[in-house]
């Protein structure tokens, strides 16, 4: 098997469930908090992540929209949205390896 081809697999086999599976903060100071108090964690941040990715998508559309009126400002206003939207997400789907590191240097 080819690495596309594995790659391929493991898209094949995910879910709206792995979204929030993937940005689970389960591990390090995050195990020791019930049931309960992981789920809203992992509610909230999968909630911030689709909408910094919506924002980055509203961004796209300025800047398409600025492209086809040659507004130079409007270009450079969904710029910075895209930029920030997705630096947003990629923090905060971080968070939970960030703050491990963190707790564990100080074990």
């Amino acid at each position: 098997m080819t690495v596309a081809h594995h790659l391929v697999v493991l898209a094949a086999n995910g879910s709206i469930g792995s979204l929030v599976n993937g940005l689970a903060p389960d591990w390090g100071p995050f195990g020791a908090l019930g049931k309960t108090a992981r789920t809203v964690v992992e509610a909230i941040m999968a909630a911030v992540v689709l909408a910094l990715l919506g924002r980055a998508a509203l961004g796209a559309f300025n800047i398409r929209v600025g492209e086809s009126q040659h507004d130079v400002a409007q270009v450079s206003k969904g710029k910075k949205e895209v930029g920030g939207s997705l630096i947003g997400a990629f923090v905060v789907a971080s968070l939970g390896t960030i703050f491990t590191i963190v707790y564990g240097m100080g074990i």
